[in-house]
């Protein structure tokens, strides 16, 4: 069994002295592991971590892009916090939680490869992108704004919003398709060249549209160079890839926790890099104690505290899984169907297969199939007729697309009855 270097903090003893003055009973431990790489074909291990999912019966779930399931430790952990919580009530909050919370804060940023005063714990990459876009106060009027259209929607209206809040102007890209790792690299520079008034930039790592891995780090350099400060949306990507905050390059940057951390839902992550803090304001209703940290740049309300308290037991099992197996299995189910459906000339994927740029998740459609309407139609086929949940995903520009997104549970036979269902679907039309 993996025994992270992480595991034994002052806030483990805390969680565990508060669990047990709930009485309740520990839950099971979650599988064994033995710390080693793992191939990504190795079955029999993946059966086992597999074993720690509790999964509904019936359709095939290939939509895990919404959120992840916790592991059964975790959920089984979160549920003895929410009872422990909901038991001592304000004198937990009052008396006890600070002293739970702050192992986790340090533990989290370590993880991250952050300092703990760089980041702030979240309901979500949304509230935390939102924070950063709204606080920061770089821009003047005239300036541009950038966005793409593989960004998710509300943190383009977020940006738009930005835009006009401080006078400037919205610069809209459409990211080419198909496209090459060097040639996206090129798209951004060129697009910040021809835009020589911008000054804030996103960038989505992962799309939640395609699947699409950006590549944050290049471009991150060239805009620096070129005076424009880059604010990078990874809610899909950390987790699913293994990766460090120091590895993006950026100095702002908007995590999930729910999504490929396991964690439950309601949590994510804010960072910005310690000296770069001044570049995004205080939050409106920050405390004056509060205005000197990172913390201070969002105000999240009284939080879910038992999902807080479950970030360890999230990380452990991410740790016990390992991150780099993990990032493996997930590019390893994406091929699995992939591979197979890559020579129909009528479907088109939305992801190269240079490894660089594509993760588990990896959209496709039918050739001259764009509506919204098709593609609903496409999902609902493949539901009704074969039993494989997937979704329909809108706001690219070359098309709408159907969404496939596997998860530690799924399996190489689901990713082969997908691609005999496409094979079928492509015959009969």
């Amino acid at each position: 069994m993996i025994i992270s270097r992480r595991a034994v903090l002052a806030g483990s003893a805390s969680l565990a002295a508060t669990a047990c003055a709930s009485n309740e009973a520990a839950p099971r431990a979650p599988f064994q592991s033995d710390g080693v790489l793992h191939a990504a074909s190795d079955e029999a291990y993946w059966r086992e971590v597999a074993s720690a999912y509790d999964v509904m019966d019936g359709a095939i779930n290939l939509e895990n892009g919404n959120w992840g399931l916790m592991a059964r430790p975790v959920l089984e952990r979160y549920q003895v916090h929410t009872r422990t919580v909901n038991r001592r009530n304000s004198y937990f909050a009052r008396r006890e939680y600070a002293d739970i919370y702050r192992p986790i804060h340090e533990r989290l940023a370590d993880v991250l490869g952050a300092d703990a005063g760089e980041i702030a714990i979240t309901r979500g990459a949304t509230e935390a992108l939102k924070a950063l876009i709204t606080g920061y106060n770089r821009l003047k009027a005239g300036d541009g704004v950038m966005i793409a259209d593989l960004d998710y929607g509300s943190i383009q209206n977020a940006m738009e919003w930005k835009a006009a809040q401080s006078g400037g102007r919205l610069v809209r890209l459409s990211v080419p398709e198909p496209v090459t790792h060097d040639a996206l690299i090129s798209f951004y520079d060129a697009a910040m060249a021809a835009n020589p008034d911008v000054r804030l930039l996103l960038l989505t790592h992962v799309s939640h549209r395609t699947g699409l891995v950006i590549p944050v780090p290049e471009i991150v350099a060239a805009a620096r160079l070129r005076g424009v400060d880059v604010i990078v949306d990874a809610a899909h990507s950390w987790g699913q890839m293994d990766f460090d905050v120091a590895a993006l390059g950026a100095d702002f940057v908007g995590f999930n926790l729910h999504k490929w951390i396991g964690a439950p839902i309601g949590m994510g992550v804010m960072y910005i890099k310690g000296d770069r803090l001044e570049a995004v304001s205080p939050d409106m209703s920050a405390e004056p104690w509060e205005r000197d940290g990172t913390g201070g740049r969002v105000h999240t309300g009284t939080m879910n505290f038992a999902a807080v308290m479950s970030l360890p037991d999230a990380l452990d099992f991410h740790d016990q899984v390992g991150p780099a197996n993990k990032a493996a299995r997930l590019a390893y189910l994406r091929n699995a169907w992939v591979g197979k459906v890559r020579p129909l000339e009528r479907i088109e994927i939305l992801t190269p297969d240079d490894p660089r740029m594509h993760a588990g998740i990896t959209s496709f459609r039918v050739a001259g199939k764009t509506s919204a309407a098709d593609n609903k139609v496409l999902a609902e086929r493949l539901l009704a007729e074969f039993d494989i949940f997937s979704v329909l995903r809108d706001g690219v520009a070359a098309g709408c697309c159907v969404r496939i997104t596997p998860a530690l549970y799924n399996t190489p036979d689901h990713a082969d009855r997908l691609a005999e269902a496409l094979h079928t679907i492509v015959q009969k039309d």
